[in-house]
């Protein structure tokens, strides 16, 4: 009799570490002291915090100087807890919107003004239609976030920009007063331009269905345009970078390399600079400034 009923525990026992092994782990707890910068983990849905920012000095984005002080000014009065907009960042490829955000984040929290740091939360392109829940996770936490989503656009068939609507300006509850969403895209109105012809051409009502598409950019108070440098502004990144970096070269040199690498990239923005100064730099064999 005990011999059967060992053989049962040990059965009952394995079949306990066998469901306990099916189970989901346990969502890791965030802690919001431990960083400045997260990034939202839809699934299973926790905030990764992020020790080391990929950032550049807010002094390397040339050309872009009128967007940025508008931009520095929406962030610290957010972070002092006054009236703030959402803000989109649109335009040109590589004209540092992305970046622009990250430096400014951190300028803002370099000033001695804040009683608390301003956290800097990144969600994914895919995690959109999870907003509202990682806007009940913040509403009652004792910091101000930003909710930053880069390379924002939404292609045909998805209807996922409808939470994000609701979830910056619409819904009962509407958006917490500790939180502000910066994203960045290409495109001004975040939907294809065909996708806005075909609803006006099949729509019974185009006008309205127009409105419905081109609506989710009146979400964000501010539109910040970001445009195609100069060739003296393209070299003036470059001058900046090779600075910041002590590479040491010929100026006219430098000029002629520089024009030579947008020409054959076909285009000129603070991304081509940025490569061309790597590029110089393993040239050189000087390693880049963290």
């Amino acid at each position: 009799m005990t011999d059967s009923l060992d053989a049962l525990n040990k059965k009952l026992d394995r079949l306990i570490d066998a469901v306990s092994r099916l189970a989901p782990p346990p969502v890791p707890q965030t802690d919001l002291g431990v960083a400045d910068c997260f990034v939202w983990q839809a699934d299973p849905g926790y905030l990764e915090p992020v020790r080391k920012v990929n950032r550049v000095d807010i002094g390397l984005i040339r050309g872009v100087d009128r967007v940025r002080d508008i931009l520095i000014d929406n962030t610290e009065r957010f972070a002092s807890g006054y009236a703030a907009n959402n803000v989109l960042l649109w335009g040109a490829r590589g004209m540092g919107k992305s970046s622009l955000v990250k430096a400014v984040h951190a300028t803002v929290n370099a000033s001695d003004k804040l009683d608390r740091p301003l956290k800097l939360i990144e969600i994914h392109r895919e995690d959109i239609d999870t907003l509202p829940k990682l806007m009940g996770l913040l509403k009652a936490a004792p910091y101000r976030f930003i909710l930053f989503c880069d390379d924002l656009s939404f292609d045909h068939d998805d209807t996922s920009y409808k939470s994000l609507k609701a979830a910056l300006e619409g819904g009962v509850e509407g958006r917490p007063a500790n939180v502000i969403f910066y994203a960045t895209s290409n495109r001004r109105h975040l939907l294809p331009r065909d996708m806005i012809d075909n609803e006006r051409s099949t729509a019974i009502n185009p006008s309205e269905a127009v409105e419905e598409k081109v609506s989710l950019s009146d979400r964000f108070g501010l539109w910040l345009g970001f445009h195609k440098c100069s060739q003296d502004e393209y070299l003036d990144m470059i001058d900046g970078y090779v600075r910041y970096h002590g590479l040491a070269i010929d100026p006219e040199q430098l000029r002629a390399e520089a024009l030579e690498w947008a020409t054959t990239r076909g285009s000129r923005s603070g991304r081509v600079a940025w490569q061309f100064t790597q590029d110089l730099a393993g040239r050189l064999g000087k390693p880049l400034r963290d």
